[in-house]
């Protein structure tokens, strides 16, 4: 089977998030036994906290963006590469993110907007493409 360029972008793109997903969780391991934070506790030295914030936020955005992502890859065909492109800039919100709450909790607005706006915007390409094609089948 032969997949298509935005279809294999949009694969890429999921990779690419899970992968920074995955550096999160060891980010917050590393955090835990650099501050004898000891299993189960989710509480206890400010910077295990928010590296924890940090992983937990991205989580429950996932199920959020991944079928966006995909929905907005298969129904948008106006412009097919904007589906991966968006997910490449909640990548980078999310990166933003992390890096801004680990410096401190009020640097982190700028990459959760920026996540966001790229969520919101899938979900809008994924709604424009669903409805285009729904006038197509009827």
């Amino acid at each position: 089977m032969q997949a298509s360029p935005v279809v294999l972008c949009s694969a890429l793109v999921t990779i690419l998030a899970i992968v920074v997903y995955f550096y999160m969780g060891v980010r917050v391991g590393q955090m835990r036994v650099k501050h004898g934070v000891k299993a189960p506790a989710v509480t206890g030295h400010p910077e295990f906290d928010r590296a924890l914030r940090v992983q937990m936020n991205t989580l429950e955005h996932l199920p959020v963006v991944f079928p966006l992502l995909w929905l907005a890859t298969f129904y948008f065909a106006f412009f097919p590469m904007a589906a991966p492109a968006l997910g490449l800039v909640w990548v980078a919100g999310r990166i933003l993110y992390m890096d801004g709450y680990m410096r401190a909790p009020e640097k982190r607005e700028l990459g959760f907007g920026i996540s966001a706006l790229a969520e919101v915007l899938l979900l809008i390409l994924a709604l424009i493409g669903i409805v285009m094609a729904s006038a197509t089948v009827a």
